[in-house]
């Protein structure tokens, strides 16, 4: 099972750490050395080369000048805007907004025949109604505090809806009872998201299986992961969204997913557990 949906992104940021440490000492410097040359102070170099901060491309044009590794310079860069694109901070992904980050995610729906989704907090967007999603990206963006365009946000995130309508998309989504029960937005918004989730249960673009709150647990509650085909995991915490594509770590993800699976219920067992939900409204 995924122990940490950030081990992906570190392992490869240690990589790289290791590439410039192999440098240093192949350059025959000392880290107090290198760090001079680097005009830095000593702290720096040391965090680097543990992997605890990800060296930016001036750091590592010094780095390998120092080094007398020029050669090296755009190959290190490459790897480390890698590493870079795996780990995404949703504050620095939201600076100018959060449009932009939606835009982001209709190109990841549109090139994906098969989702896996697995959430525990909120409906997933394509599956999200215009109130729902206002009221959810509305608290997301007081939370983070970056520009408020919740406006062009929703239309953007509801447009990745027609992808279950067209081409041949498929999505398997489970979701954690707790999801239904949990208001984002007033009642009326709670309620409408509801009604529209037993919509779209009909449709041969979506299975979706709801793990109830009684349900023995084989798995436990994991953050929510998108599993677009078999080529990435999208894995998102409360601060950044992590992009997984090691081979080992997408297999454990399927497996999760499988195992989370067998759990839910489907059909008219789930569609009373919605309906349950939505008579709690009121």
């Amino acid at each position: 099972m995924p122990a940490s949906p950030s081990s992906s992104a570190q392992a490869a940021r240690e990589a790289l750490a290791v590439r410039l440490a192999h440098l240093r000492r192949d350059a025959g410097l000392t880290g107090r050395k290198l760090s001079a040359l680097c005009d830095w102070h000593p702290a720096k170099t040391t965090r680097i080369q543990k992997g605890e901060v990800a060296p930016s491309d001036s750091d590592i044009r010094a780095w390998c000048a120092a080094c007398g590794a020029a050669d090296q310079v755009d190959d290190l860069i490459a790897i480390s805007r890698a590493v870079d694109s795996m780990y995404q901070e949703w504050r620095r992904l939201h600076r100018t907004g959060l449009r932009r980050s939606q835009g982001n995610a209709y190109a990841s729906n549109a090139k994906a025949s098969l989702q896996r989704v697995y959430v525990s907090n909120v409906v997933p967007g394509f599956l999200q109604t215009p109130a729902y999603a206002a009221a959810l990206l509305r608290s997301i963006t007081r939370f983070q505090g970056t520009p408020d365009d919740v406006t062009e946000a929703v239309a953007a995130r509801v447009a990745r809806s027609r992808f279950l309508y067209e081409g041949n998309h498929r999505y398997a989504v489970l979701m954690e009872e707790w999801v239904l029960r949990s208001r984002i937005g007033d009642a009326d918004a709670m309620a409408g998201q509801l009604r529209h989730l037993l919509t779209v249960m009909p449709l041969a673009s979506v299975s979706l299986g709801i793990i109830p709150f009684a349900a023995e647990r084989t798995v436990w509650p994991l953050e929510a992961f998108y599993l677009y085909d078999d080529r990435q995991v999208a894995v998102e915490t409360l601060t950044a969204r992590i992009g997984i594509t090691q081979p080992r770590e997408l297999a454990d993800y399927a497996k999760a997913f499988e195992d989370l699976a067998k759990m839910a219920v489907y059909g008219d067992n789930a569609r009373a557990l919605i309906a349950a939900a939505l008579d709690s409204l009121g």
